[in-house]
């Protein structure tokens, strides 16, 4: 099984890349594999991680915050997978992490965790809000809290992950998928 991890920021070996090292980290502990990717929106990257979802068993969108939202780089990127391989996306195990100096974490979460619902994925929830708080990475290993529930997120990730593969093998399939309805109220 593997989890593809996006670090949304524009540093990438940042905040947000250090506290989806915690959850990878923690993934590999549990015998996952994790792949951290710089997720700069380019169609090259987009590209790759689309190609790479179509066997991935799970997705973490990581992004600092950015004027109390997510990072302009992970919303166009995660705009344009979703365009590319949203089908990809559907039924896998998802996540979203927050990196942040002080606030506008909750803000962030809410953008990010939209693109798990509108895509039908199985969202993973740590013991406290995906976030941690610091100024520099240095800093975000200071937050205790803040890595014990990345750590959580990591070990609730990698449970999930064995649940459905033990479910897969036991005969049960994933929820058929029906055709997308759009309407439109305006005549």
């Amino acid at each position: 099984m593997k989890v593809i991890l996006l670090n949304g920021s524009r540093r990438e070996k940042g905040c947000t890349y250090t506290a989806l090292s915690v959850v990878a980290d923690t993934l590999k502990e549990n015998g996952i594999d994790a792949e951290i990717i710089h997720a700069v929106p380019d169609t090259a990257t987009i590209n790759a991680v689309a190609e790479k979802m179509k066997t991935a068993d799970g997705l973490v969108i990581g992004s600092p915050v950015y004027w109390a939202s997510p990072s302009g780089e992970i919303v166009s990127f995660m705009d344009q997978l979703a365009g590319k391989a949203g089908a990809a996306l559907v039924h896998k195990v998802g996540a979203t992490v927050a990196s942040a100096r002080r606030a506008g974490t909750t803000a962030t979460l809410d953008v990010l965790n939209k693109y798990l619902a509108y895509h039908q994925m199985v969202s993973v929830a740590s013991n406290y809000w995906p976030m941690v708080h610091g100024n520099t990475p240095d800093e975000v290993r200071q937050d205790a809290e803040g890595l014990q529930i990345m750590r959580v997120l990591g070990r609730n990730m990698a449970w999930i992950l064995k649940c459905i593969e033990a479910g897969k093998k036991a005969g049960i399939s994933a929820p058929e998928t029906e055709a997308k309805v759009m309407t439109n109220f305006i005549r």
